[in-house]
């Protein structure tokens, strides 16, 4: 596995297509034979918000710079009053190492 770098941001995070609310999201990325790029991080949005769509496998974050990225939760459980989520990350990520901050 090869450590890519991190990309930072903000964006909106949907479920089936509806809009949940704005999001802040840090991932980490890394390179892996034969699965390609993978990431993961944490997603930051309003402590109400995370708890209605915490456990949920059908999200996804649309990125200001126009990435589509789905989401799934890895932790079991929520603290009560967190607003801050780790992630496992998929869809368009960036391919290239220039893509990635160091």
């Amino acid at each position: 596995m090869h450590y890519l770098g991190g990309i930072s941001g903000s964006g909106t995070l949907t479920c089936k297509g509806r809009k949940i609310g704005r999001a802040f999201y840090d991932f980490d990325g890394f390179f892996r034979q034969p699965v390609g790029v993978t990431s993961c991080g944490e997603i930051q949005l309003a402590s109400p918000v995370l708890r209605e769509v915490f456990g949920r496998r059908d999200l996804q974050l649309l990125t200001d710079d126009g990435r589509r990225l789905d989401l799934t939760f890895s932790e079991k459980k929520l603290p009560p009053s967190s607003d801050v989520a780790h992630v496992d990350v998929t869809g368009e990520l960036p391919i290239t190492p220039q893509s990635w901050r160091h």
